[in-house]
């Protein structure tokens, strides 16, 4: 499972390994005992990495392996690509724009997006 995290600073992507079931009856359990708002729905989320990443086709093949609809990856321009992910988006409320996305899909094709993601942050990093 990928679990994308918006915060003010831009966006975190981890893999993890519990499911998307017990990870959203672990977060509705902590809004509960502390009294907050939770809001959750099925959605998108989408991110762009460079066109030339390193092993942009081992995804590409993953993903036709795979067969799934649920990540679809599109040229934006000669530079970037899109990578789109459907999934459950978790948030205190339907506006707000920092939350949760978490999404589950095979394991050969959420180790090349987050690979893939990962790789370009070192990439970004090492320009500041």
């Amino acid at each position: 499972m990928l679990k994308l995290t918006y915060i003010e600073d831009g966006l975190h992507l981890e893999r993890m390994t519990a499911s998307l079931d017990v990870l959203i009856a672990q977060r509705v359990l902590l809004a509960l005992r502390a009294g907050q708002k939770l809001y959750v729905e099925p959605g998108n989320a989408a991110f762009l990495l460079p066109a030339d990443a390193p092993g942009l086709t081992h995804l590409e093949l993953a993903l036709k392996l795979d067969r799934s609809q649920s990540i679809t990856v599109t040229p934006v321009d000669t530079a970037f690509i899109e990578v789109s992910l459907q999934g459950s988006w978790i948030a205190e409320d339907a506006a707000a724009h920092e939350g949760m996305f978490i999404t589950a899909f095979s394991d050969r094709a959420e180790f090349f997006v987050y690979k893939l993601w990962q790789m370009t942050q070192l990439q970004v990093s090492s320009f500041l």
